[in-house]
């Protein structure tokens, strides 16, 4: 089973916000997640990206994808440093 670390958007119309999910490579990001890592608010100022990061370092070390928006925002938080040095 292929996972990957993406955002599924949760907010209303012209008020997006995000959650950070863990899902299986099959499903559409609506339904069986397997674990929510976080969320993304745009709308704030500055925007606000929070996730676990313990969380996010498992997941990236058992082969979890993360999409082209997840990886620039885990990079700006230094993650992908903390997986090389292990």
């Amino acid at each position: 089973m292929s996972t990957k670390i993406r955002l599924a958007r949760r907010g209303k119309r012209n008020r997006p916000a995000y959650s950070v999910i863990v899902i299986s490579d099959e499903k559409d990001g609506r339904g069986d997640v397997i674990e929510i890592l976080g969320y993304y608010d745009p709308l704030k100022e500055p925007p606000v990206f929070e996730v676990k990061d313990d969380r996010i370092i498992y997941w990236l070390k058992v082969g979890a994808q993360p999409s082209a928006t997840v990886k620039n925002f885990i990079k700006k938080r230094g993650l992908f440093n903390q997986i090389n040095a292990d």
